[in-house]
């Protein structure tokens, strides 16, 4: 009956003041104006005829228009008509008139009126004994003033001041994408449910600790975050009704207000000794539940942002079971649920409880409402399926420490732990120490170029004659297995000689750089033990070695006899190949020693299969770990290293290097190609595969260089100097780089697993920030 329905809303709007109140601010300082009935509701508008896959969207697109407040009384209303005996009727009210505890009385108000209405009779309901405007006068009444310190105000800002003081500023939740810098607020909403003998089990754990139901939920939520890497304090909000007067019961209007839960998870506590701590929190905000959110968001000062919500971004809400429907004669109603599209927050847990046909738990519907811009539909149904798992687990033991709830299902430990680790790559059975699989090339491509510079170059047989010779030399010296030998030449062909040479001699390569001051390599050389050091000024200052070490000229310029005997010293693939120091950038540099095996299995991955890497650029420095896969990988398959000469170089020696020496693999720092990217991006023409790290790759830079040097392919190489150089990789797609936020760092080298860890040693779900551990072959020896 649209003339019924018509009358029942202007006598809901004529019972409830807030819903004809408006927010005038003509001095930029709003107040409340009541404006009349007929001034507030011009009727119902007729009915709008929608097919029934029309009117979600119809229903979505009313309910998101915005309201004027200054002029605009906050309540819009709607009829859709489906069939002659079938309508929707939406009743959009703004937040500021409104709450959630505002539903109930609304509806029977609207249902009361309706059904009287239709009988040609007024409504006969008992006045309300108070209004909105009353209460906000009693509110501020009760608050008192500020600065009165006996005042309730007084009391409960400064309970909020030391409660929230060093609050996190922001969650670090398992986001899919980077936060933008201002929210959208556009959403979406993931539904659940737990079930009847979880419910039950929920309830009496929850009588057992004298907590309720939400503070349950809410520990396990806390748990939960916690698990996820949100750290172990964990704000959450809140609302509480505020209606805590009965008058207050049958009246529309806005009194929830918001509080901040803290909770701390740290050292890892038992469910139960987590709820005692969530209790007394609880318990204690309850008590001082009066002070209006923004003003603690005022007082409390956050730094503010247009991207988040202040002091918190997770709510969870707790409701009881809804009061039934009504139904009129002739008229079934029901009531819709609707999904906006919108999320005040990043993430938003309601649970709501059921009763069954006897009045007994019935069951938790529960419903997540997420950041679409933060979360995809994936990953906030993972979060809704954990948040059960977690409640399961602590109903079932709730003794058990909170660090011990499993949060990843039986597949998902299988695929991070097993599927993406199956890296197993079987090499050569004649793979074993580095001399040994050069001897096995050389022997199969002996008039191979094996090294380049400029217009010199070395076959394969001259290498290791050369190599063999100096070998000799360091025997003679006293070199053995594993004692390690310092380098100080500068980038040459005669540098790659000296490594295989102390390779073939049995020991381990140190590379000096010169560039270093004196007093680090001396040290570099005591803690090694090193007394033999090959260089090509054994009378300098430039050595920077003490008396008691021998010093030996490469002599790589010599041409041995065609008919020298090879010179290789036996050992094991486990033995030291060279040691080279880190940086120092959490402490003081380290060695570490790399084995024989690790520098093998870099060599022999099959990313490397093919002709792409079959001419590397020897750029880097030697005391830098790029440079074993500018030496080693070429020279182990049968490829040409392409020696760059000894001064730094700028993008136009690169360029004239990598297209002289026709290179076709090549490493740069992230640094300079991010450089080369902005000045000279098809400077790189005719690289077949570049590799890009040791810092963030920038995704705009990748898309210039790729547009500028077509059939190019980009990698990201990550890996820390402990696992030979390389530990994942990722090869970057052709992509506009504004679908590429961040290049990531890929999937683990051959033979090599990485695994993502809490602080615990266990596997963290899918974009769960954690410390990233390897292992394999290319680990190296501290």
């Amino acid at each position: 009956d649209h003339h019924a329905l018509d009358a029942a809303l202007t006598d809901l709007v004529a019972r409830h003041e807030s819903l004809r109140t408006v927010f005038p601010d003509p001095s930029g300082k709003p107040h409340q104006h009541l404006l009349q009935v007929d001034e507030a509701f011009a009727g119902l508008p007729a009915a709008q005829h929608v097919d029934e896959g029309e009117l979600d969207g119809c229903l979505n697109e009313f309910a998101c228009q915005g309201f004027d407040l200054a002029t605009e009384v906050p309540l819009r209303v709607a009829l859709f008509r489906l069939a002659d005996d079938e309508h929707v009727l939406s009743v959009v009210v703004h937040h500021i008139a409104a709450d959630g505890e505002s539903v109930a009385p609304l509806f029977a108000d609207l249902v009361a009126a309706y059904e009287t209405r239709c009988r040609g009779e007024a409504p006969y309901w008992t006045a309300l004994p108070v209004q909105y405007a009353d209460y906000t006068l009693w509110q501020h009444e009760l608050l008192g003033d500020e600065e009165d310190p006996d005042s309730l105000a007084a009391r409960q800002l400064h309970y909020w001041s030391e409660t929230l003081q060093g609050l996190p500023e922001e969650l670090p939740l398992p986001y899919d994408r980077p936060r933008p810098a201002v929210a959208d607020h556009r959403g979406d909403t993931v539904a659940f449910r737990l079930p009847p003998l979880l419910h039950r089990e929920l309830a009496a754990l929850s009588r057992r600790t004298d907590t309720s139901l939400f503070m349950t939920a809410q520990a396990a939520l806390a748990a939960l975050l916690t698990r996820l890497g949100a750290g172990t304090d964990i704000p959450l909000g809140s609302p509480v009704a505020g209606r805590n007067d009965d008058v207050l019961d049958d009246l529309v209007g806005f009194f929830v207000n918001t509080l901040v839960l803290r909770i701390d998870t740290s050292g890892d506590p038992t469910f139960h000794e987590l709820l005692e701590r969530v209790r007394e929190t609880d318990l204690a905000a309850y008590a001082h539940q009066d002070l209006p959110f923004e003003r603690l968001v005022e007082v409390v000062n956050p730094v503010r942002s247009l991207a988040r919500h202040p002091l918190f971004q997770v709510l969870l809400t707790v409701q009881g079971a809804p009061a039934p429907g009504a139904d009129l004669p002739d008229l079934r109603i029901g009531l819709e649920t609707l999904a906006p599209g919108v999320a005040k927050f990043d993430l938003a847990f309601g649970l709501v409880e059921r009763t069954d046909a006897a009045g007994g738990h019935g069951g938790i519907d529960g419903l997540l409402e997420y950041a679409s811009e933060l979360f995809n539909p994936e990953t906030a149904e993972a979060l809704a399926a954990r948040f059960v798992r977690v409640l399961e687990a602590l109903v079932s033991d709730p003794d058990a420490p909170i660090g011990r709830i499993d949060i990843l299902t039986d597949d998902e430990h299988r695929r991070i732990v097993e599927d993406w680790n199956r890296t197993g790559h079987e090499l050569p059975e004649a793979a074993g120490t580095l001399q040994r699989c050069f001897a096995d090339q050389a022997a199969r491509t002996p008039s191979a170029v094996a090294l380049r510079q400029g217009d010199d170059v070395l076959t394969y047989r001259e290498l290791d004659l050369r190599s063999s010779c100096l070998a000799r030399r360091l025997a003679e010296a006293g070199v053995g297995s594993e004692d390690v030998v310092g380098v100080l030449l500068d980038r040459s062909p005669a540098l790659v000689v000296a490594f295989l040479a102390v390779l073939k001699a049995g020991g381990a390569y140190l590379p000096l750089d010169a560039a270093d001051p004196e007093a680090r390599r001396q040290r570099m050389l005591a803690e090694t033990g090193a007394r033999v050091v090959l260089t090509d000024q054994p009378g300098s200052d430039r050595s920077g070695v003490s008396d008691e070490v021998v010093l030996l000229a490469p002599g790589t310029d010599e041409t041995p006899a065609a008919d020298q005997t090879l010179f290789h010293a036996q050992g094991h693939a486990q033995n030291a190949a060279y040691v080279i120091y880190t940086s120092g950038s959490t402490g003081e540099p380290k060695g570490v020693a790399v084995p024989h095996s690790a520098v093998v299995h870099l060599a022999l991955d099959r990313r490397w299969q093919g002709e792409t890497h079959r001419r590397v650029l020897f750029h880097s420095k030697h005391s830098f770990d790029a440079a074993t896969y500018e030496i080693w990988t070429p020279l182990l398959s049968g490829g040409e290293v392409v020696v760059a000469p000894p001064t730094s170089l700028g993008a136009d020696e690169l360029e004239h290097l990598t297209a002289d020496g026709r290179v076709t693999g090549l490493w740069l720092t992230a640094g300079l190609f991010n450089l080369i990217a902005r000045e000279r991006p098809g400077s790189l023409a005719g690289v077949r595969e570049l590799w890009v790290g040791g810092d963030v790759v920038d995704p705009h830079a990748v898309r210039r260089v790729q547009e500028a040097c077509p059939g190019i392919s980009i990698v990201d190489g990550y890996g820390p100097t402990e696992n030979t150089t390389f530990t994942t990789s990722y090869r970057i797609p052709d992509a506009d780089a504004d679908e590429i936020r961040s290049v990531p760092i890929g999937r683990p080298m051959d033979n090599t697993r990485v695994y993502v860890l809490d602080a615990a040693l266990r596997p963290v779900p899918v974009g769960v920030a954690g410390e990233l551990y390897a292992a394999g072959a290319g680990l190296a020896r501290g």
